[in-house]
């Protein structure tokens, strides 16, 4: 086997949607765009079909199927953040025209919906101190966009 990677349906945005993935991740790249030979249920000949791309160095492929199915909250992709800024910035690009959820997910502008996660979160919830993790997880329940400030805080108990 070559390798795994997940498909996305869209319909009619795969390449715009994997044109504005690509622009807001480092180590991404659009790979290869395959136009459909002839006339299909979801696409005319000539249109795109496909769009394989790559995301953080992980292979996405991006699938113009129509409108039959729409994303769902079983399926999300998580985005680990090193700081506050790189969770704003994610957050303000993917919920334009989107939507936020609470806890760090939120829908983009075509219903795929994302994680985006500090690593202090991960590091706060399995803090061994169980009353410091709690505190954090108590915290980020009441939060729409991760805080880490104020998860810090909720974690000192102040």
């Amino acid at each position: 086997m070559k390798s795994i990677a997940p498909c996305l349906w869209f319909d009619g945005a795969a390449e715009e949607a994997a044109e504005f993935y690509v622009s807001l991740l480092p180590d991404s790249h659009i790979d290869r765009v395959m136009r459909s030979p002839a006339d299909n249920p979801s696409t005319a000949a000539g249109e795109v079909l496909t769009v394989e791309f790559t995301l953080m160095g992980k292979e996405y492929f991006a699938l113009n199927g129509g409108p039959a199915f729409k994303f769902n909250e079983a399926v999300s992709i998580m985005v680990y953040c090193e700081n506050q800024e790189e969770v704003d910035r994610l957050w303000s690009a993917l919920t334009d025209g989107g939507s936020e959820v609470q806890c760090g997910w939120l829908k983009d502008r075509w219903g795929l919906c994302w994680q985006i996660v500090p690593t202090r979160l991960i590091e706060l919830l399995n803090d061994p101190d169980r009353d410091r993790a709690r505190r954090s997880q108590e915290a980020m329940m009441e939060m729409v966009k991760i805080d880490i400030a104020k998860l810090e805080q909720a974690a000192d108990g102040k």
